[in-house]
C-alpha cells in the first residue's frame, strides 16, 4: 500500500478498498491532463466524479441556491433527501416531443 501524506487520500483509498461509495466533488475548471487521468483512474476504481456544476434551469435567485443544488445532488448519491434539488416533473404527453402536427 502507498504512503499517504495526509488523512484525506488515506481515507479515500480505504473507502475504495472496502468497496464503499466514494463521491468526489472535483475542483472547478480548467482541468489539466493529470486531473483528467486521476479522475478516470478513480472512476475505474469505482469512485463517482460529481463536479459542482451549477444548474441554471431551476432559475436560482441567490448564490446559495446553486450551491445547495450541488450539495443536494451529491447527497442523492448516498440516498439522502435534502429537499435542495428541484426535480424535473414532465407532464405526460399523448405525443412524443417533436411529433406534433404542424
Amino acid at each position: 500500500m502507498r504512503d499517504h501524506p495526509t488523512l484525506l487520500p488515506r481515507a479515500a483509498d480505504m473507502t475504495l478498498k472496502e468497496r464503499r461509495r466514494l463521491v468526489l466533488m472535483v475542483r472547478e475548471t480548467p482541468l489539466h491532463r493529470n486531473h483528467l487521468r486521476a479522475m478516470a483512474e478513480l472512476a475505474e476504481l469505482g469512485a463517482v466524479i460529481a463536479p459542482p456544476v451549477p444548474a441554471f434551469y431551476s432559475r436560482p435567485t441567490s448564490i446559495a441556491e446553486p450551491v445547495d443544488h450541488s450539495v443536494g445532488r451529491v447527497l442523492d448519491h448516498f440516498g439522502l433527501e435534502s429537499g435542495a434539488v428541484r426535480r424535473w416533473h414532465q407532464e405526460p404527453s399523448s405525443t412524443a416531443p417533436g411529433t406534433e402536427a404542424l
